[in-house]
Parts: C-alpha cells; structure tokens; sequence
C-alpha cells in the first residue's frame, strides 16, 4: 500500500508541474498585448550616410502569461537599409516568434545610416516598425531627420573664399586659414567640427552673421549625453577657434562658438596693434574646458557678447588695450570647479574699458582684484559683489542680481533679463557704441538701455 502512494504521489506531482507550465504558458488572447515605452523613438537629427548613437525603447509584458510576438519587422521594407535592430541581444531586420516571459519585458535598439538628401535643409524619415502579437498588428514609429553636410578634413583655405549658409559644413581636423587668405562666412553659416578638431586662423576671418541667421561653431553630436544632459551643454568637444601670428582685422558679427575646449584663443600677435586684432559684435562665447575668451598680447573689442560658462575662468586678456562694451559676463558652469574669476586682466601694461556690462556669476569677478593705478576701468557696470566707487569702478551697480532666466540645476542658461532686473534701464547712453544700438536680438537699445548684453523684452 505504501509503495502504491509513492508510486501514486510520483506520477502526480511531475502532472501538477505540467499543469502549472500550462496555466502560465502563452496567452492568445487578440486583447493581450504588449506595451511600449514610446509610440515613436525620436532619433533627432543626425548626419547622412554617418551612423547614428544607438536609441532603445523597450516592449512590455504587463500580464499573468507569456506573449509571443510572432512578428517585428518593418511595413516598409525599404526601411530595412536605412534602420539596424537588435531585440533582445539579437541583432537584424526582422524577427519571428519573439518571447516576452509574464510580467516581464525587452529592450530593442535601434541604429540608423541616412542616406543623402541632395537638399540643403533636413529631411524627416518615419519608419512603422510593426509587431504582430495575437493576430493584432501595433506599430512603433522611428523617426530622424536626416542633414546632408559638406565635409572639410584638414582643409587649408589658400585663397579668398566663402562658406555658404545653405548648407552645414563638418570639419574633421582642422579649417585652416591661410596668411595673407579671408575666410568669410554668410549669414547663417554651421560649422560642426569634430572630436578635437580646429579651426586655425593665420589671415583674417569675417562672420557675417545677422540676428535672424546667426554663424554658429559647435560639437557634430546630438541628442543627450546621459538621462536629460545634453551634447548642447558638454564642453571639450571640439578644439576651438585660434588666432595666430600674422592674423589681422577679424570680426564676427551674430556668431556662436560653444562647447569647445577653448571658445577663441589669440596668441602673441601684436600688444601694440593700434586696431584691435578682433572685434566681436553681438556673438555669444560659451561653454569651454578652459577659458571662452583667451588674448595673449592681442587688442580686443567686443560689443553686445555673452560670455558665460568655462572651467578656467570666462575671459583671460594679457597685456594688450581691450573694450568691453555692453556685454554680459557670467559662469555656471556645471562639471568641475571653476578655478578663475569672470573677468581676468594680467600683464602690467593691459589696459580696459569695461562699460555698461554685467558681471554676475560663480568663481569671482574680477582678478587681480587691487587695480590702483592700472588703466582699467568699470562704467556703469553691474556686480554681485559689495563695494564703493572708486577711480577704477565709476557709477557702479553693487551687491545686485541680474535675475537672469538662468537654472543652473536644470541644465538651462539664458542670460536675459527678468522683469524687475536691476540691470533694466541702468546704462548710460553716452556710453553705447554705435555697434551697440542693437542687441544680438535685434533689439533697439534706445535712449534708455538696460546693462549688459540683452535688452529687457517687455512683450
């Protein structure tokens, strides 16, 4: 007899486990489906005929039993040599009987090579990457745009040219530009450069950007660094724009330089140049490893700029005459110490003019801080620091906060003035150069203008 329940509870309990298998198996339910992270993956915009950063979303199992995908595979199969997948650590195009455990889900990444456009703007791709669960059809949209871009790799300008605003330029290496050579940049005008590359400047460059259709130097990468940082805030990702020897009469009007180890760098032309080796209208320097303004012995005028956002300081001038007029210095910046002040005058002859500017910020505002006797003076100039006037800093706003729009916590910086802005309305006129009338903006400073780089917008 006990030998017969042995036997009995043998045969039974590989049944009951049979049994539970089945009860969790694979449901067919036509109204069992799965559930995605995102209706449509966003890919942003990249580059044709270069590979994507690989994006993922993932696929759920929100129930009790197994699904199996019988199908996921693109509707138009067209799409299957522009998108590469890889679904659940198994790469290729499409896929058969894919298995999702109960309450339990999958990644699928997704890569993309665009192919070119033949057109100067970008053009958007949608591709439906269907899956077929329980004879239902439901759909995941990729979405890209795609940017044809004319490629420079270690390009030396040897003769007079110009670089069109139509269409993006990529710049592997180097742009260089020869001496005795202009390079002129229209209107509108994208330089990306990659991974450490230059742009190196012997003669004269000219950018001609406008309030409407800015220059703009910035990194080839897109999208997000990790979580919600963005490529758009990460310095160090290209070299910068340099300015050497025989290098004269520059000017950039309208033009953004971001994200570079050094925004512009200018070494040993000439301390005793009469005209200033650069001049900078309404141009925005921002978000460098080192410094976004660096003068050794090379006169600079700059009307209207921001420059904001460097580890090393924001700007450095040795020796040289320098004018600052109507701009906005300022650092936020997010991913190490900030080891210099906002504003740094070395050499004993450097000599500024600092007028109608805003200096607000973290790591210091000004070095060497004792300017007895030195030819460098602050007008009508606004600080967060507490102090009196003296014979360096006339008509001074003290111990004051611009109320910038600037979060540093949430990765956003805009220096433009708040309504109650102490800066608003605080310049002096007789000040305002005539190339500061308007701000980068477009904005008529009037009789009556606000300090700094940015008029006020009552709208």
């Amino acid at each position: 007899m006990i030998r017969l329940l042995r036997y009995i509870v043998l045969c039974v309990l590989p049944a009951m486990a049979m049994t539970g298998c089945i009860e969790d198996g694979f449901t067919t339910s036509p109204s069992d489906q799965p559930v995605y992270s995102v209706d449509t993956l966003k890919i942003g915009t990249v580059f044709t005929a270069e590979g994507t950063p690989t994006r993922s979303f993932k696929v759920y199992n929100r129930h009790d039993k197994g699904l199996s995908i019988s199908k996921i595979s693109f509707r138009d199969p067209a799409m299957e040599s522009i998108f590469r997948l890889n679904v659940d650590g198994v790469s290729g195009t499409s896929f058969d009987n894919v298995e999702i455990r109960a309450n339990d889900s999958i990644f699928v990444l997704v890569e993309a090579t665009l192919p070119e456009s033949g057109t100067d703007l970008p053009v958007e791709i949608n591709a439906g990457l269907d899956f077929v669960t329980n004879g239902v059809t439901s759909t995941v949209v990729l979405n890209a745009f795609g940017q044809d871009v004319t490629r420079l790799e270690a390009f030396t300008v040897a003769a007079d040219m110009s670089l069109s605003g139509d269409k993006p330029y990529q710049i592997y290496d180097s742009l260089v530009v020869a001496e005795g050579v202009t390079l002129t940049l229209d209107a509108g005008t994208t330089l990306y450069f990659h991974d450490k590359a230059e742009l190196v400047v012997h003669g004269t460059l000219i950018s001609n950007g406008t309030a409407d259709r800015k220059v703009n130097m910035t990194g080839d990468r897109f999208g997000q660094v990790v979580g919600r940082i963005p490529y758009e805030i990460m310095s160090g990702q290209w070299g910068g724009v340099y300015f050497y020897g025989s290098t004269t009469n520059n000017r950039l009007s309208h033009t953004s330089i971001r994200n570079s180890v050094y925004g512009v760098y200018i070494d040993s032309v000439s301390v005793d140049a009469v005209n200033p080796v650069l001049t900078l209208v309404n141009c925005q320097l921002r978000n460098s490893a080192g410094a976004v303004l660096v003068a050794n012995y090379a006169p600079v005028t700059a009307v209207g700029c921001e420059f904001a956002e460097a580890a090393r300081g924001v700007v450095y001038v040795n020796e040289g005459t320098h004018r600052f007029n109507h701009c906005t210095f300022s650092n936020n910046y997010l991913f190490s110490a900030i080891s210099g002040p906002m504003l740094y005058l070395d050499g004993e002859n450097v000599s500024a003019d600092i007028s109608n500017s805003i200096l607000y910020g973290m790591g210091g505002e000004v070095l060497p801080s004792d300017l007895v006797e030195k030819p460098v003076y602050f007008r009508n100039c606004l600080f967060a620091a507490a102090g009196t006037d003296d014979d360096n800093f006339i008509n001074t706003i003290w111990d004051a906060d611009p109320l910038f729009y600037t979060v540093r916590e949430d990765y956003y910086f805009d220096y433009r003035l708040r309504e109650g802005s102490p800066a608003i309305g605080r310049g002096d006129p007789s000040l305002t150069m005539p190339e500061a009338s308007v701000d980068m903006q477009g904005m008529a400073r009037g009789n009556t203008p606000d300090v700094g780089a940015y008029v006020f917008s009552r709208e």
